[in-house]
């Protein structure tokens, strides 16, 4: 008879640990991340946009005017369309059929364009454009209907194909650089402004509900697609910050590691991680609830990463940069691409959990952490350590010789905050 009550193997554990350490060994054998590089633009790529109901479908803007439209797996353009004269602000795809975008560029001009299914045709006329007041640097369109936000000198909402805006909010004299609709509640927005400000914008109201100013400027902004009161902001301060609207006035996380200005980040579809892309010319992924990046993409001819994307499917990840190509990256960067047999896929789980189970294991933290960085971003990152140590240790000798109290410790999270305040100085028109 089977004996149900056997006494546990005494070398289990020493057993599972020494294939923990050969399997972080083996993720890192086969993390070969780059993918593809899409090129064909003529300038730097100012932005990327992801269709929301075709997982195959991305969209480029370039600084050349250009607006290409891409199919992933076949890595092939399916369409080039002379957009702008000048470089492209935004792009943005209607969330309710998919078969039209919208544009906006340099030369203060509003453009829809059809995207149909499958792209084909001459796309090179606009639907219906519409000439601007000043220039508008971003469109982002409301996730349940037609309806679209630019902004600029003041922020606009729209309606599809009208000439005139719907509602304008005058937010002051600050140019807004960037703005983004909330996913799920989708009368709130949160933009950036040149004065360093992030705000919180709901379309019900006439005036901001929220705004805070950080230290330095905040460059882009992406929502959690699974948490409706969660933003993450890339800063021009070489950090990214996590907020909740509940309480705007400090950052929840703070995410250090970039050696340089962060340009753009963008949430995977889970909302576990994200991607930024820095003008350190790197490409980083953070989990989001740790302090530091599990993964750094960069290469040789890579220069400033401008913008950054998560593919729908949650496998890929993209970056546009300076030097005119866009790279299709893995998110995991030694997974195995196409079908996996059963056995090979319980294989891949099994050695998945014992990494996870070991983490803390000094020799499978070392290896699973190690990574090669350029020469550039390697002293860069030791002479911002140096830089951190010492001003710690300036603040603990100044704290040590003045009055008890005097001199307040101040969390990391509320270092890089200014001020926080309720505008009440802005008004909003209805046309």
């Amino acid at each position: 008879p089977r004996n149900f009550n056997l006494p546990e193997d005494p070398f289990q554990i020493p057993t599972e640990y020494t294939r923990a350490v050969n399997a972080a060994k083996l993720n890192r054998v086969f993390a070969k991340p780059f993918v593809a590089s899409l090129d064909g633009h003529s300038d730097g790529i100012s932005v990327l946009a992801k269709h929301p109901l075709r997982l195959s479908t991305v969209l480029s803007g370039g600084r050349d005017g250009q607006i290409r439209i891409w199919n992933l797996p076949l890595r092939k353009c399916l369409a080039v369309i002379q957009a702008h004269n000048g470089p492209v602000n935004g792009v943005s795809v209607d969330t309710i059929t998919g078969e039209t975008f919208v544009t906006v560029g340099l030369d203060s001009q509003l453009k829809h364009w059809r995207c149909p299914d499958p792209v084909e045709g001459d796309l090179s006329e606009p639907i219906h454009s519409t000439p601007l007041n000043g220039v508008a640097h971003a469109v982002s369109h409301n996730i349940k209907s037609s309806d679209f936000v630019t902004c600029g000198e003041d922020v606009r909402v729209w309606k599809q194909f009208r000439d005139s805006p719907v509602r304008i909010y005058n937010l002051g004299v600050n140019t807004i650089h960037t703005i983004k609709c909330n996913p799920i509640e989708t009368d709130v927005m949160i933009g950036c402004s040149s004065d360093r400000s992030i705000f919180l914008l709901d379309n019900r109201q006439k005036c901001p509900l929220k705004k805070v100013t950080m230290k330095l400027r905040p460059n882009a902004v992406s929502w959690n697609p699974m948490e409706a009161f969660s933003f993450t902001c890339a800063n021009e301060d070489y950090n990214l910050y996590t907020f909740d609207i509940r309480k705007l006035s400090d950052p929840r996380r703070v995410y250090m590691g970039h050696t340089n200005a962060v340009m753009d980040v963008d949430y995977s579809p889970t909302g576990t991680e994200f991607v930024s892309g820095s003008y350190d010319r790197s490409v980083r992924i953070f989990p989001v609830e740790a302090h530091r990046s599990r993964e750094i993409y960069h290469t040789k001819r890579m220069q400033q990463v401008l913008s950054v994307l998560w593919s729908l499917d949650n496998k890929f990840v993209m970056s546009g940069s300076d030097e005119m190509n866009i790279r299709v990256w893995k998110a995991n960067a030694s997974e195995k691409l196409g079908p996996l047999r059963p056995r090979e896929r319980a294989a891949l789980d099994y050695n998945a959990r014992l990494i996870e189970t070991f983490s803390e294991h000094p020799e499978v933290r070392r290896i699973a952490k190690h990574r090669f960085v350029p020469k550039s971003i390697y002293s860069a990152a030791n002479e911002h350590k140096i830089i951190r140590l010492s001003q710690r240790r300036k603040e603990e000798n100044r704290r040590k010789h003045s009055k008890p109290g005097s001199v307040p410790h101040v969390p990391e999270n509320l270092k890089h905050m200014v001020k926080d305040s309720a505008p009440s100085a802005s008004s909003a028109s209805g046309l």
